[in-house]
């Protein structure tokens, strides 16, 4: 017999907007279930890049990502959720009109209401197309620990975020860092990117990664610089190529739920055209959307509260204040 477990609210998704809604949730009294494809909490922040520097929540000028994904639990530990990880959400149905979601692993959680914070769903990373031999023996997609870059020749690859964030956080420790990016306007946060060029991280733009060469591992990156007939040869005892990820949204494709491309849209209470189904953070589409975390805790804020007074329409949408009990 699958287990069958109740509860008021299901969050799908235990990365850190998921997290502060079982800190909302529990803070209306209500029973929260966590349930996540990964086997720990934090979502991209714990598997792509803990120890990445987190700068965009108000209040915290910088935080590494394993901190402020501890936080955030030991906030949302306060209520006691309940954390199914390790296991895909997979089928949406209804019994007397309340949702009940099917885990990939037979466990049925029977809810008042969902609230999806997927983030980008299933994610991989976008591959070098050149060099993937090197794969684990110099090329490496994400930094899980940057101390193993110390005193090495580290190229990294890309013009977003996570490309200048790590060329960034790499120059303090690495004996040359080298940024390459195949345009020479940046996608990265405008602050960053000034940043960046100040930093000495030697930088080159119009130019791709040609090939890898090393002798068991990797030790040179062969470089294409627009309008160059020769390519330069760097020496590189690591490659990071942030490219970005593929994301796919799975099995949630078949809930009933209006889809954006790879994002769920929603309404002002970010409730979904599923009955009884919200979502919050990345994986939302609407007009004026902008994708950052701390917009997320407001997201989720907003579905829990709508979600507490669709099953108690007796409550107050506002929740208060958590000073009010002090």
């Amino acid at each position: 017999m699958a287990e069958t477990v109740t509860t008021d609210i299901l969050i799908i998704g235990a990365g850190p907007v998921g997290l502060f809604g079982a800190y909302s949730a529990g803070f209306r009294g209500l029973s929260t279930v966590l349930v996540d494809a990964l086997p720990q909490c934090g979502g991209q922040i714990t598997a792509l890049y803990p120890e990445k520097e987190i700068r965009d929540i108000a209040a915290v000028p910088g935080s590494l990502g394993r901190e402020v994904v501890a936080a955030l639990k030991a906030q949302a530990d306060a209520f006691k959720p309940i954390y199914l990880l390790g296991r895909q959400a997979v089928t949406l149905g209804y019994t007397d009109g309340r949702p009940v979601v099917t885990l990939s692993d037979g466990t049925v959680v029977n809810a008042g209401a969902v609230i999806v914070t997927a983030g980008i769903g299933t994610f991989t990373p976008r591959t070098l197309p050149a060099g993937e031999e090197f794969l684990d023996r110099g090329l490496s997609y994400f930094v899980p620990d940057p101390q193993e870059h110390t005193d090495r020749d580290v190229l990294v690859v890309g013009g977003g975020d996570s490309a200048v964030d790590w060329a960034l956080a790499l120059r303090k420790i690495a004996r040359s860092v080298t940024l390459v990016h195949r345009r020479s306007a940046f996608r990265a946060h405008a602050a960053s990117v000034q940043e960046l060029m100040d930093s000495g991280v030697e930088i080159i733009t119009d130019a791709q990664v040609e090939a890898l060469h090393g002798n068991g591992t990797l030790q040179q990156a062969h470089i294409r610089i627009d309008g160059q007939s020769e390519p330069r040869i760097l020496p590189a005892d690591a490659v990071v190529a942030a490219l970005g990820f593929i994301s796919n949204l799975g099995p949630l494709t078949e809930w009933g739920m209006d889809l954006d491309r790879r994002t769920i849209v929603v309404d002002t209470r970010m409730q979904t055209t599923a009955a009884h189904v919200y979502a919050a953070g990345d994986i939302t589409s609407y007009i004026g959307k902008v994708r950052l975390m701390s917009v997320g805790f407001g997201e989720v804020a907003t579905a829990v509260n709508n979600a507490a007074v669709a099953l108690d329409p007796a409550l107050s949408l506002f929740p208060g204040h958590s000073t009010d009990a002090a």
